[in-house]
This record gives C-alpha cells, sequence and structure tokens, in this order.
C-alpha cells in the first residue's frame, strides 16, 4: 500500500515524472503557442539535457535532418564509454530504436550497446503535432491571448491520450528526512516517469539517429567527470563555441 510522499521538506518531496512531458509542457502550457506567433516561419526545434554541455544548434545536423522529408525526429548518440549510464541504441524486432537502461532486465546490460543516447533531438513541430493528432493551427488557437477553451480542451486531451501509448517506469529511491540533533530517517519512496526517447518504439513516429563526436553528445553530470572531461578535448570543444569572461578568485 502507497500514498503521496508529502511528509518532508518540498524539494525531498519533488516527483520529476520524466522528461518525455517537457515537449508536450511546451505545448499545454502556450509556450510553443508564443514561439510560433513570434515566428510563423519556425519549423524545427533542437531539444537536450542541460548537462549535455557541447550541443549547439549545429546547421549541418540541421540540414542533414531538414534533407529527410520522412523524419519527425532525430537522435545523436555517441560511441559508449564504460562510464556512460542509461540507455543506448538497439534493434529490437527488427526496429533500431532507443532502449532505456529502466526498460533492461539486468544493469550490466547496458554495457552491450556501443552507442549511447545522448537524448539531443531534432524535431519538425508539424510532424510531431500531427503524430499527437494536431495541427498548428489547434496549437495557435488554444495558447493565444484569446484561447479558445474547446481547442485548448483538444489539445489536453490529445497529448493526454497520447501518452497512454508510452510505458511508464517506476523508480525506487530512498530520501532522507532530518529530525535534528543529528538524526535523520530514510524511507522507500517510488518515482514514476515516461521518458522522451521512448518515442522512437511508436511504428508512426519516423526517427533516425545520427553518430555524433563524444564531445558534442557526452554529460556532464559530476564533478568528478571533470578531469576526464577536460583530458579527451571536450572542454577545449566548448572554448570554440564558447566565449568566457577570465575570472578573478
Amino acid at each position: 500500500e502507497a500514498s503521496d510522499y508529502r511528509d518532508n521538506i518540498p524539494l525531498q518531496c519533488l516527483h520529476p515524472v520524466g522528461h518525455w512531458y517537457e515537449i508536450p509542457n511546451l505545448i499545454l502550457n502556450g509556450t510553443l503557442c508564443e514561439m510560433l506567433l513570434d515566428r510563423p516561419q519556425l519549423k524545427y526545434l533542437m531539444l537536450h539535457n542541460i548537462d549535455t554541455v557541447g550541443a549547439d544548434v549545429d546547421p549541418g545536423l540541421l540540414g542533414l535532418f531538414a534533407s529527410d522529408d520522412s523524419s519527425t525526429l532525430s537522435f545523436e548518440v555517441i560511441p559508449r564509454r564504460v562510464e556512460d549510464v542509461g540507455g543506448g541504441l538497439a534493434r529490437v524486432n527488427g526496429k533500431t530504436r532507443l532502449v532505456e537502461g529502466l526498460a533492461l532486465p539486468r544493469q550490466e546490460d547496458e554495457f552491450k550497446f556501443t552507442h549511447y543516447n545522448s537524448m539531443t533531438t531534432w524535431i519538425d513541430i508539424d510532424k510531431l503535432l500531427n503524430v499527437f493528432g494536431l495541427s498548428r493551427d489547434d496549437v495557435l488557437a488554444a495558447g493565444s491571448a484569446t484561447a479558445d477553451t474547446e481547442a485548448a480542451s483538444k489539445v489536453a486531451q490529445a497529448i493526454h491520450a497520447f501518452s497512454a501509448r508510452l510505458p511508464t517506469y517506476v523508480a525506487l529511491r530512498e530520501v532522507k528526512k532530518r529530525l535534528g540533533d543529528c538524526h535523520e530517517d530514510i524511507f522507500p519512496t517510488a518515482q514514476f516517469e515516461k521518458l522522451w526517447s521512448d518515442m522512437t518504439s511508436l511504428d508512426n513516429v519516423d526517427c533516425q539517429f545520427f553518430v555524433v563526436p563524444r564531445c558534442r553528445g557526452s554529460q556532464l553530470k559530476d564533478v568528478a567527470q571533470m578531469d576526464g572531461w577536460l583530458r579527451d578535448g571536450s572542454a577545449a570543444y566548448l572554448e570554440t563555441l564558447c566565449a568566457f569572461e577570465d575570472q578573478q578568485c
């Protein structure tokens, strides 16, 4: 038996529902509508994790994605190293797709993948909306200042119905509740989430995959990775994309 976990400070009760919802929330909260109103010619989006620090809007990759008339999504993958923890590129029942680590029976099975999922995704806006059963006009009607309640309901129902086609993962976590005087309790919790890479498992979502250099797709998740990140050229690559001001300590 379980219940909603609220018996702690808010940050310990935060329940991320998975990165699949980032793009649907862009539609639901009116942000995509604002983008389309500001730039009606907008056709493509690039989605990436905040810790994929080498990701940028590369014109070559954008052109490669735009040149394929059939693709709805294109995912960037990198050659896998032992420190890469998570899903990878696989062939399942003859279909090339991304498989999340949570979907594998054993954690060590992750290391059978030769390519790691960086999660950087190129998105054709109109084709993705079509997959959801929506159009650009629906988004504009639902998210504008004079929002159409019927259109808003249609968008919400379409997103909800589509989400039911994707698996929901349950991850067991431990949270701490500090009681004071150096005492704390540890409670088991369950986190439910849906993951963006499972879009590649659907038959009506055409996907392609780009193998990119590690300096573009590797993820910097921990301070302990800084030394390797500096040694393998990732830091130098980032300096070609950004301008850093010298800071006096």
